[in-house]
């Protein structure tokens, strides 16, 4: 039987810091990224300005247009990432914390049929996500859980098709793991490898669409 529900994290909770793990990694490689798409930029300025020595080719284009696009890409990837660098996990007695340093909310372990681990490959990393498969009602559209829920079918029948999937560092796997086998062994699904891209997106239009019809 696990202790009753508390208001805030336990002083004793595992704390992973997933966003500055996160963010050590994505903003060094979206800076180079933005980089190459500046070369992408002083390219195009040269050929507007007719500059360039010798004629353009179509692959000189293509080379330019692809140099904007990772830049484009870079300049995503450090807005989510810089966004996203106070995330924490924090896991008690209570249940799995989100943290994003401005909001926080709980899910408890006592609302989960099961608690699991998927990952797929990308490239020659791997993926993971922390898979929580509550017994009741999810509010989609709750403020910080919103982006992690995701309706897709279970692993098994007994399994609800909408979950929170929770996404981490490669490097706090073991970490992550640990905790949930610590704390709630009894719910603990194991590991399961998923199809390339299984993390998915959340549901952007129909949150949008539920949150306008709950204002009017």
């Amino acid at each position: 039987m696990l202790p009753s529900h508390t208001p805030s994290p336990a002083a004793d909770a595992t704390v992973i810091r997933t966003g500055r793990r996160g963010a050590m990694v994505g903003l060094p490689c979206s800076v180079l990224l933005i980089a190459m798409g500046a070369v992408g930029v002083f390219g195009a300025v040269v050929i507007a300005t007719g500059n360039q020595k010798g004629e353009s080719t179509p692959a000189g284009f293509a080379g330019i247009v692809f140099m904007l696009a990772l830049g484009a890409l870079g300049v995503f990837l450090f807005v989510i990432n810089w966004a996203n660098r106070r995330t924490r996990l924090l896991l008690d007695h209570t249940g799995l914390w989100i943290d994003s340093g401005k909001l926080r909310n709980v899910i408890p372990w006592q609302t989960l049929a099961g608690v699991g681990l998927y990952w797929s490959k990308f490239g020659r990393q791997k993926v993971y996500s922390l898979e929580l498969f509550p017994t009741g009602h999810i509010d989609r559209d709750d403020p910080v859980l919103w982006t992690l829920v995701r309706d897709e079918e279970p692993l098994h029948p007994s399994l609800p098709r909408l979950r929170y999937r929770v996404p981490f560092p490669v490097s706090c796997r073991e970490q992550v793991v640990t905790a949930v086998q610590q704390v709630v062994p009894h719910i603990w699904l194991g590991e399961s490898e998923r199809a390339q891209g299984h993390v998915g997106r959340p549901d952007v239009k129909g949150h949008k669409e539920r949150t306008r019809g709950r204002t009017q």
